[in-house]
């Protein structure tokens, strides 16, 4: 596999390296040992798929809190989407900034997005899928999540978003983004 950094700290773009013959390709989809090699300490404990038959649709931006940490690594096993992971850890160098990555069935490529940065994605074609393994259990309690069109960020999605449901629709904007100071806005600490 090759390992390449992102703009958000300790967020991976994980290209596989894929063996062909007459009975098609293989490769590695994790690697406990390489993964360690690039100081990603990640022992997944879940699975989960998503698919999305319209194009346009967006899914995120969510993550865990502790004491349920998340970590993610996610894949597209069919169609394409586009990946997202934006750094909500408060004392992060990188806090606010996202990285984002189109990944296909065909391309094989991952992203990996480390505890306490949000997730998301939008499906860039019809009838897509992702797959993505996760280094906790689901906690409904510890769910949180971020606006995906949050001017904080600015996050440029390929498409205009065709289905979001209302939950992603309607996180609170971060503090300072279009709220009046003194209002209950939603500050670093709710991602704590």
């Amino acid at each position: 596999m090759h390992f390449t950094r992102t703009q958000v700290a300790g967020a991976w773009i994980i290209d596989p390296d894929p063996r062909h013959d007459e009975r098609g390709r293989f490769m590695r989809a994790w690697c406990g040992r390489e993964f360690e090699e690039h100081g990603i300490h990640f022992l997944p404990v879940q699975a989960n798929m998503q698919f999305n038959p319209c194009k346009g649709t967006v899914r995120g931006l969510h993550l865990q809190i502790a004491p349920t940490l998340e970590a993610k690594l996610v894949r597209c096993t069919r169609g394409a989407i586009f990946d997202v992971a934006v750094d909500l850890r408060p004392d992060s160098a990188s806090f606010g900034q996202w990285c984002g990555v189109e990944l296909t069935a065909e391309n094989g490529r991952m992203l990996y997005v480390p505890e306490q940065c949000a997730h998301g994605f939008q499906s860039i074609e019809d009838n897509s899928e992702a797959l993505y393994l996760t280094s906790a259990f689901y906690a409904p309690e510890s769910c949180r999540g971020a606006r995906f069109d949050d001017p904080a960020f600015g996050i440029q999605w390929p498409l205009p978003v065709s289905a979001i449901s209302e939950q992603d629709r309607n996180w609170p904007l971060m503090q300072g983004q279009g709220n009046t100071p003194g209002q209950n806005n939603p500050t670093k600490e709710r991602f704590l």
